[in-house]
């Protein structure tokens, strides 16, 4: 089962659920919730997005060799299936370790699944390890705050994947709530390198009186890094509380004259506008939460690379999608399919430059918008003279083989998928029917619960609930006489209609 079928699995299974606590007698509202059901208003089409490439920013191993990081780093983030033996960076990872190497505060705007965390957790690391080789006494160095504790607890998870379980280099825990006291008194009795938490816990070890608090808080004192994981949701009455956190643990841990870098990272603070226009706006929020000066040069975005050919585009294959369209359908992008061939396949190359990336008025790369399965298929038999249904099979057939990799379709080479792709499916819960009060067949059944119906400004709405045994509906409403007419009254309410 691929994703596609399993995405149509889903909803299915979803649908049968959500009607299956409902019996209706009635053939006219039978029928009605059959139409809107099927114009997937609960669960609309998945939005279709290409995971892109990011332009190479080297290897840990050659900023060991520029005594950017220490030699053990190149011993932590090993990846011995490389060439020189350690982690690949991408640029905008690479641009935060210099930045954090010459001391600087910045942000890290970048799209999901672009490794935001190892932009912070790599210098923090290099520094501790620097620490320890000149016998600084042992404290915590650096707070690591997220807005839940979902994400600390897989931050923690991946931290483990690089240090182990009990690092001699570098420690780190996790104080959230979630820990016992034993835990607690063990992170308070021997500081860990790194503390992960979240704002609200943050605070209370600021102000409660605990002698465990306060021997947590003792520990951080000189504190080098503070970092603010996802920092799009500071904002409103949450980011004035947060930028008052940021103050309050200047005041407490910093010492006047020490630095403090302050780190940040979010997959969107900004949309629109010039690069310029959205490094500014993020340096300004920053700047602010932060309480520190955070300029242009320190807003890092991502550099975005071409998976297939880069001299060529949508526009320019399109000549070629026709052919191209016809052999991916009926071979399904061949089994043994070699990343050279995507590399130049115009219809690799379509999807890619029509599905993943647009090019800015720059010349530079940037993430498309996410796209319906429905609209990149009218798009494609647009402009290449294929029908719907041909158009379709070969989107589904090209992504499924380009995102597998290179030695699962040929049994030799990389060892990554050509181009990952993602399904955005959303689904809301079932909403309550509502319908005016006349006959069968000719009254009007909506889920939107507004007061009128929209098409009759005169007719009124009512809730619609069906008896659990024999599916027969009614409305809760009260019927009574008032000055010689009848009213009929919502449950509870006054009079809404006169009869």
């Amino acid at each position: 089962m691929d994703i596609f079928d399993l995405n149509r699995t889903v909803i299915e299974d979803y649908e049968r659920f959500a009607r299956s606590f409902t019996k209706v007698k009635a053939t006219d509202i039978r029928g009605r919730l059959d139409e809107l059901y099927a114009g997937r208003r609960f669960w609309p089409e998945p939005l279709l997005q290409i995971s892109p490439r990011f332009k190479s920013g080297g290897s840990v191993a050659e900023l060991v060799q520029g005594n950017v990081l220490s030699p053990e780093c190149a011993d932590i983030f090993a990846a011995p299936d490389l060439a020189d033996g350690t982690l690949a960076l991408h640029c905008h990872q690479r641009e935060a370790i210099v930045l954090a190497h010459r001391g600087r505060s910045f942000v890290v705007t970048t799209g999901t699944g672009s490794g935001k965390s190892l932009c912070f957790f790599i210098p923090i690391i290099d520094a501790v390890i620097r620490g320890r080789a000149a016998c600084e006494p042992a404290r915590t160095r650096a707070i690591v705050i997220y807005p839940m504790n979902a994400l600390a607890n897989s931050q923690f998870g991946e931290l483990r994947k690089f240090l182990g379980e009990q690092s001699p280099l570098v420690t780190f825990a996790r104080f959230t709530g979630q820990e016992g006291r034993a835990e607690r008194e063990r992170i308070a009795a021997n500081p860990p390198d790194i503390l992960l938490t979240n704002f609200m816990m943050l605070e209370l070890l600021m102000t409660r009186q605990d002698d465990i608090d306060r021997k947590v808080m003792a520990n951080c004192e000189g504190l080098s890094f503070l970092v603010l994981d996802e920092l799009h949701t500071y904002r409103g009455r949450q980011g004035a509380d947060v930028a008052m956190l940021v103050r309050r643990v200047r005041e407490r841990l910093i010492a006047p004259g020490d630095g403090l870098q302050c780190i940040g990272t979010s997959a969107t603070m900004a949309s629109g506008g010039t690069e310029e226009t959205r490094a500014k706006i993020v340096a300004d929020v920053a700047s602010t939460l932060f309480a520190t000066a955070i300029g242009r040069a320190d807003v890092i975005e991502e550099t975005l690379a071409r998976a297939t050919d880069p001299s060529r585009t949508a526009e320019t294959v399109r000549a070629d999608l026709g052919p191209a369209i016809e052999e991916s359908v009926e071979h399904a992008f061949g089994g043994k399919t070699t990343d050279t061939e995507i590399v130049q396949h115009p219809l690799a190359i379509w999807i890619e430059t029509t599905l993943g990336l647009n090019v800015r008025s720059d010349g530079k790369w940037e993430r498309a918008k996410p796209m319906t399965l429905a609209d990149a298929t009218q798009a494609l038999a647009e402009q290449s003279g294929a029908t719907p249904d041909t158009a379709a099979s070969a989107i589904r057939n090209c992504l499924l083989s380009a995102s597998r990799t290179e030695w699962d379709r040929t049994g030799c080479g990389a060892d990554r998928p050509f181009f990952a792709f993602k399904l955005h499916q959303f689904i809301s819960g079932a909403g309550k029917l509502h319908g005016t009060l006349e006959p069968q067949g000719q009254r009007r059944i909506v889920f939107d619960g507004q007061v009128f119906d929209p098409e009759s400004a005169s007719k009124r709405l009512y809730a619609i609930h069906f008896c659990r045994n024999c599916g027969q509906e009614f409305h809760p409403v009260s019927l009574r006489s008032e000055e010689g007419a009848r009213k009929v009254t919502k449950a509870g309410g006054r009079a809404v209609r006169s009869m």
